[in-house]
């Protein structure tokens, strides 16, 4: 390739961060990539770095020693990550969205390319330095968010299914209790889709009780996996003892009142 201005470089080089987050590049990627010196790749890294952190768009962090180089972070800074939790609330307050039985309608929100690629983010970067190998949730409104959230955590969404199918193989299935209406439910994931002695962050659009989440560790201490994160679009703000601790949501729902056509739903306390 021939050289390359400095401009060129640097766009290529937030290209390249901002498309494979979390991963590491090699200096010697860029220097053979661009056809440049080390040195003018370390000084295009820190004018990319400094400009990322200006705008809030991430950090790029360089890492020292032989398997070192430099990887992206998605982040969104809390002053962003409020101001979009407000504006979701004030989308899902629109009483047209009450459906029979006391339940809202999310497709929309939940399907939104736009909206759910800031949900994942926020999300991951609640997530970042836990050294997690996997992201999981259950099937299957939770999917879109979920793989949002371990696109940019750079590591494999694995989907626990309700029941098992022949083409999972050889399953681990589990009974487990909901934590609101008491009933018996079953989950089911392949023997191969975790590695044993591995760690986890289940992710899911909704949490009542948290009778789910709770099966989700359940179900991994067959993996010897260990859930060490659980983040959630929606909580309900009732019951207040939930089945699982230390759990992140964007959003916390009161009630649904389907007579007064009210939704009482806020920021969780985290983005207030």
């Amino acid at each position: 390739m021939d050289k390359l201005h400095r401009n060129e470089r640097i766009g290529a080089l937030i290209k390249i961060l901002s498309d494979n987050p979390n991963k590491i590049f090699t200096f010697g990627y860029f220097t053979e990539l661009f056809n440049a010196a080390k040195s003018t790749i370390s000084e295009d890294i820190a004018i990319v770095k400094d400009t990322m952190e200006k705008f809030g768009f991430g950090i790029v962090e360089t890492i020292s020693g032989a398997a070192g180089g430099v990887k992206y972070i998605p982040l969104i800074s809390k002053e962003k990550a409020k101001a979009f939790v407000r504006d979701l609330c004030t989308r899902l307050v629109n009483p047209d969205r009450i459906i029979p039985g006391g339940y809202i309608y999310m497709t929309d929100i939940i399907y939104s390319p736009e909206i759910v690629n800031i949900i994942g983010k926020i999300l991951a970067s609640q997530f970042v330095g836990l050294d997690a190998d996997y992201v999981l949730t259950v099937e299957t409104k939770g999917i879109p968010i979920s793989l949002v959230t371990a696109m940019n955590l750079n590591i494999p969404l694995v989907i626990v299914r309700r029941d098992s199918k022949v083409t999972e193989g050889p399953t681990v299935s589990i009974n487990y209790i909901t934590g609101s209406s008491k009933r018996i439910q079953t989950m089911s994931l392949s023997r191969r889709a975790i590695r044993e002695n591995t760690r986890s962050i289940f992710i899911d659009d909704f949490m009542k009780a948290g009778g789910t989440a709770n099966g989700i560790i359940e179900l991994m201490r067959e993996f010897r996996n260990e859930v060490v994160g659980i983040g959630v679009l929606i909580e309900t703000l009732k019951p207040d003892n939930k089945l699982v601790k230390n759990y992140i949501s964007l959003l916390t729902l009161d009630e649904v009142d389907e007579h007064k056509g009210v939704i009482g739903i806020e920021p969780s306390a985290l983005f207030v």
